[in-house]
Formats: structure tokens, C-alpha cells, sequence
């Protein structure tokens, strides 16, 4: 099937069928020098063909919400969790996550919509994906960040991962971003095996699938950018690399100007075990994001 030119889609081999200066001190600032805390409501649709709630791809309330915690968990940087981390450009975003309390129509919500879509006639063709997601549901994207779990074909675990739109913004490699509005519904796909924590075995299966799509939608790039050492991911404190990054540390491994490189970045395709870093500067461009992209801007509350 077609995959827009620019569509970042999470995989692990390459796409067939269906297929994204100075240092930081490394202690936290104080509480009162803290940037204002954000956050962000969230609607998550859960795409199933029948199932029970619970069972394959309708996932069970229990698990939307520890996805929620582990998305809370590594944008605050959080101590005595997988997503802490002692890194020195590392910080917390101050960006947190919230599931809907009311729907578009001001009705009450656990923030999980869940469709049949056996039971719903689709004319929007599959290869537009996220028009053909949005079909089954698509609610106000300035004011919730949709996410669809998708159910995909068995085969498809650990190659498909996720996908999400980036947002409007004048910021260096917006272009290398899959678009949303005004050119398609916008927001993130996850294949539904790698949201929340699995019990499946699989190197993605701690739910940092979405951490890495969220970190897309928010606009950032993955730390090789479009290839190459000269442009990468415009994030100085993301030492710049030449190819994709699909491994845990490997010793003595440097990118295009000899650092370390970093490998636990959310933004990189190493598995969910690896992962634990979003960088000052990386805060810095979603935040710059939430305060001045179109529908992102009118998110946080």
C-alpha cells in the first residue's frame, strides 16, 4: 500500500505492505524556576473487529491507563521508574497527559472510545491511514490529541509499530514530518500489540512506542533526521548520526562528530528496555511547539 512520501512510520525492517554547546546541569531546577506545567488531554480510540473489551486488539481499560502512566512517566522524567534517567542534558518536559473526562459534545468520558469496525462501512480506502482511522472516530484535534490503536495482522508485531502527524510549525525539519491538517486527520496510530505493556515477547513492548510517536506529534525528529551529518534532528544536545539507531548501547559506538551515541533517546528505534531520554533542547521544541503551533497551541490546560 501507499505510504505518504513523508510519513515517518515506526518500523523494524525496511517497509513493505503496510509501512516512523554548553552543558546542561544535570540536577533539576527548583519547583518555583520550573517551567509551567502542561497538560495535555488525550482520546483514545480503540479500533477491535468484536472482541471482548480485553481480549486481542480491544484493549482493556487497565491497560490504556498504565500506557498513560508510562507516557507520564517518561515525559516527567520520573524517579524510580524506567523513565528516569541521570543523563546530563536529561530533564522533564513538564508536559503530562490526561484521558478525556468529556467528549466533544460535553458529555461524560473515560477518554476510551471504542469501535466495532465490523459493524462500520469504511469508504475511505486503507492506504489513507490516518483519514481511514479517523472514519471510525476523530474528536476536536485542538482540543485532544487523538490516538488510534490499530489491529493489525499478527505478522505485523515488532515491523509496525506506530505512526503519528507532526504539527504545523516555521521550526527546521517540519518537512521531514508526516502532515496533519489541512491535508488529513491528524494524530497518532499505534499498532495495538505495542500499546501500553505487553505481555507479548517483543523488544517493543513496554509502551514507549508511544513516547517516541507523542515525541513526533509534538515535533521531533528522530536523531538521523533525513540521513546524513550535516542537518539530522536541529538538536544540539542530540549528537548528530548518520544512520538509524535500532540497538541497545553498543561500546565505543560514536556518531558523525565522535560522541557517545545516544542510544536510550526516545527518538531513536532502539527497543523500549533502551529508552529513557528526551534532552533540554528536545523540551525546548515541544514546548516551542505547544505554545505557537495551530492546534497544539490550544491544548494544554
Amino acid at each position: 500500500m501507499a505510504i505518504r512520501t513523508r510519513a515517518r512510520l515506526l518500523v523494524l525492517l525496511p517497509l513493505f505492505g503496510w509501512g516512523c554547546g554548553d552543558t546542561i546541569n544535570p540536577i533539576d531546577p527548583p519547583i518555583d524556576d520550573a517551567p509551567p506545567l502542561l497538560v495535555l488531554t488525550v482520546v483514545v480510540h480503540v479500533i477491535h473487529s468484536g472482541e471482548p473489551e480485553g481480549k486481542g486488539p480491544n484493549i482493556a481499560a487497565e491497560r490504556v491507563a498504565a500506557q498513560l502512566r508510562i507516557l507520564n512517566e517518561d515525559f516527567g522524567r520520573e524517579a524510580g521508574t524506567p523513565g528516569f534517567n541521570d543523563h546530563p542534558v536529561g530533564t522533564d518536559a513538564r508536559i503530562r497527559f490526561e484521558l478525556a473526562q468529556t467528549d466533544p459534545d460535553g458529555d461524560p468520558t473515560n477518554g476510551i472510545h471504542r469501535v466495532d469496525r465490523s459493524a462500520v462501512e469504511n469508504p475511505v480506502p486503507p492506504d489513507e491511514l490516518f483519514d481511514y482511522y479517523a472514519h471510525f472516530g476523530y474528536w476536536d484535534p485542538s482540543r485532544y490529541i487523538n490516538i488510534w490503536t490499530m489491529p493489525l495482522p499478527e505478522e505485523a508485531t515488532d515491523i509496525i509499530l506506530g505512526l503519528a502527524t507532526g504539527p504545523e510549525t516555521t521550526l527546521p525539519g517540519a518537512d521531514l514530518l508526516t502532515p496533519g491538517e489541512p491535508d488529513q486527520a491528524e494524530g497518532i496510530l499505534i499498532n495495538a500489540p505495542h500499546f501500553g505493556p505487553s505481555n507479548l515477547s517483543t523488544l517493543h513492548g513496554s509502551g514507549r512506542t508511544l513516547t517516541h510517536e507523542m515525541g513526533h506529534y509534538l515535533g521531533l525528529l528522530h536523531l538521523w533526521g533525513d540521513g546524513g551529518c550535516v542537518d539530522n534532528d536541529f538538536v544540539a544536545d542530540t549528537p548528530p548520526v548518520a544512520a538509524v539507531v535500532r540497538s541497545c548501547p553498543v561500546p565505543r559506538a560514536t556518531g558523525c562528530g565522535g560522541e557517545p551515541i545516544q542510544h536510550e533517546n526516545y527518538m531513536t528505534y532502539a527497543p523500549d528496555d533502551c529508552m529513557n531520554l528526551f534532552t533540554a533542547e528536545q523540551v525546548e521544541r515541544m514546548r516551542h511547539v505547544l505554545a505557537t503551533s495551530p492546534r497544539r497551541a490550544t491544548l494544554a490546560h
